[in-house]
């Protein structure tokens, strides 16, 4: 499969997932998060671990922008050349590619 037809789900998206399901702002069956990875590789995506060079690019995007998720996901797509499926359009200033208006 060509890579740029491969479609990657990142662990911090996981991470997001997994916490406002704990805190109550996003409702997940335990069944989800208990087979992630599973259902993941079962729709033929592939897992984007997150690597220090992805820790220290987010850390120091010029970007004023908080959500520690957000960066996260904006420094992997800028350092694996991904487009970034997100309809945050201020994410633009940052220079990812972005798909969905």
């Amino acid at each position: 499969m060509d890579r740029d037809s491969q479609i990657h789900v990142s662990a911090v998206s996981a991470y997001e997932i997994a916490f406002k399901n704990r805190i109550g702002k996003l409702v997940v069956p335990d069944r989800l998060l208990d087979n992630y990875s599973d259902t993941i590789a079962s729709q033929g995506f592939f897992e984007v671990a997150v690597s220090t060079r992805h820790a220290l690019v987010a850390g120091r995007l010029d970007f004023d922008h908080r959500d520690p998720f957000d960066r996260l996901l904006i420094a992997q797509a800028i350092e694996e050349d991904f487009t970034l499926l997100s309809n945050e359009k201020p994410f633009d200033a940052t220079g990812v590619s972005r798909l969905w208006d």
